[in-house]
């Protein structure tokens, strides 16, 4: 079991590799092709989020009255993070306040992370969330042009989303379990909305979906 003094030196030591990782960037800064460069920014991005774990997890080991693997923080979660609800008819929905990150070479840690504690508040609050044998997961991006700077889906970190829910919400992610949609909608708002159903109610969701409702009103819980 390590002590308080050996965990701080841990700290410490994941703050140097953290800024160590941005070494290399200096170097490409000049005349390094794109590809390169995006490879270089995403390994010095997974060695910061990696380290931010490591740290959450320390840093909630040694609060006071907690402690211990797993634990609630005494610290709230930042309200900017996002929230869990459940609509009326059984669909889960998880609002993000923000956009999936840029993940072309490795998937999100952080964001798996993320969607993990906002699920644990869920269900501390003394809230069930639906299990799903078949589901279709939709992640639907509001954001404007301006607040977006990455446009290919298949450079967006959903991955991160997936692996999050995969064992918790159903049984596996794989293409005969868990069905994939990715949706775009120009929004003021840079938020992503996370809606997860029974594979059955597809068509209910993309019928509602479609109708003339204001775009808040459809995330809003409002038709529970």
């Amino acid at each position: 079991m390590s002590t308080l003094k050996q965990d701080i030196a841990r700290m410490q030591e994941l703050a140097g590799e953290a800024f160590s990782a941005t070494g290399s960037l200096s170097v490409l800064a000049d005349g390094a092709s794109p590809e390169k460069l995006q490879k270089a920014l995403e390994e010095a991005s997974g060695t910061f989020e990696r380290s931010a774990l490591e740290l959450r997890w320390l840093c909630e080991k040694h609060t006071p009255g907690v402690g211990g693997y797993s634990k609630r923080p005494v610290l709230p979660r930042m309200e900017t993070t996002g929230f869990v609800e459940r609509f009326g008819c059984g669909w889960l929905h998880i609002q993000l306040n923000t956009l999936l990150p840029h993940c072309r070479y490795q998937p999100s840690e952080w964001l798996s992370d993320t969607i993990r504690r906002l699920l644990d508040d869920y269900e501390a609050s003394g809230r069930e969330p639906p299990f799903f044998q078949r589901a279709l997961l939709v992640i639907e991006e509001h954001c404007g042009v301006d607040g977006r700077h990455i446009f290919d889906q298949d450079n967006k970190g959903f991955k991160a989303v997936s692996n999050a829910i995969k064992g918790r919400l159903v049984p596996d992610d794989d293409q005969f379990t868990l069905a994939l949609a990715l949706l775009s909608e120009k929004s003021e708002l840079n938020v992503c909305h996370i809606t997860l159903l029974d594979i059955t109610d597809a068509a209910d969701f993309f019928a509602t979906r479609s109708r003339d409702y204001a775009v808040p009103d459809f995330y809003d819980g409002g038709w529970e």
